[in-house]
């Protein structure tokens, strides 16, 4: 089977070059022509919108599989947080405070990597967004520790390059949020919330939701910054309501150090075993 299989993928490829060396006439110049998936006008058609999903999908998880990762520590936080050195260029006071979440992220990503080379890099990859701030922080640290770490970018309205310490061949750009999402969450063995902005709270709520409703297994779900997280939340106040049951507040827990983050899910999957 696998022999058939990369024999219809060279015959893609050769007819994809047989079409490209045909005579130049108007019937070959049509769009009409053109092979359908080397046609970006068609495939870039409304209708062909679940085709773009699945592909979405589909081409990051062969390339995780091929790399042979199987789990992943997800990082979120906002990408306006500056490292300490540049907490000067800061728009803001608080967020010159929270620069120093961006060393507890490097730190926490360090130490995770560390513990995801012991499994030749296969278990507890770190993943980030991909772009800077707490992002770029994550992926730094798996540098820093020798590692590799993954990238989800997305398409934005203001360019985004993926920040510099991605590993080129884990890095991938979505044009779907969905799925972006999907990607995030699929192999997460920890979710950790730094903070952030609409984004990250879209990511943090939208992982909670799957938790709560079972749609996800539970997993270690550790937020950075009690005093940050309380200021904008009032969690408490959701229970009090009846919005959300009081066991819901179990569901993750604050923390404010790289150490204390590590030792959390380290014992929560000695507990399992």
């Amino acid at each position: 089977m696998t022999d058939d299989r990369h024999s219809q993928f060279r015959d893609a490829h050769t007819d994809r070059s047989s079409a490209e060396q045909v005579p130049d006439t108007p019937q070959t110049r049509a769009p009409a022509y053109r092979l359908a998936f080397a046609d970006p006008d068609f495939m870039l058609r409304d209708e062909l919108r679940p085709v773009r999903l699945q592909l979405e999908l589909l081409k990051p998880e062969l390339i995780l599989n091929e790399r042979g990762i199987e789990s992943t520590v997800v990082l979120f936080g906002g990408a306006r947080i500056p490292e300490p050195a540049q907490r000067d260029s800061a728009r803001t006071e608080t967020l010159a405070d929270l620069a120093r979440f961006y060393d507890e992220a490097r730190e926490f990503a360090r130490l995770i990597t560390m513990k995801s080379m012991a499994s030749y890099g296969r278990e507890f990859v770190v993943a980030t967004g991909g772009g800077p701030g707490v992002m770029e922080a994550g992926n730094r640290g798996a540098v820093d520790a020798g590692g590799a770490s993954i990238g989800l970018n997305i398409v934005l309205p203001h360019e985004q390059a993926p920040n510099e310490y991605v590993t080129p061949g884990l890095c991938f750009n979505f044009h779907y949020f969905g799925i972006r999402k999907m990607h995030f969450l699929m192999r997460a063995k920890a979710i950790c919330v730094f903070p952030g902005g609409f984004g990250t709270l879209d990511e943090m709520f939208e992982a909670l939701t799957l938790i709560q409703t079972d749609r996800m297994t539970k997993v270690p779900f550790l937020l950075f910054g009690e005093e940050f997280w309380r200021r904008i939340i009032n969690w408490e106040a959701l229970a009090d309501a009846g919005t959300i049951s009081p066991e819901d507040l179990d569901l993750f827990r604050f923390v404010e150090t790289a150490k204390d983050a590590v030792e959390i899910i380290d014992a929560w999957y000695a507990d399992k075993g």
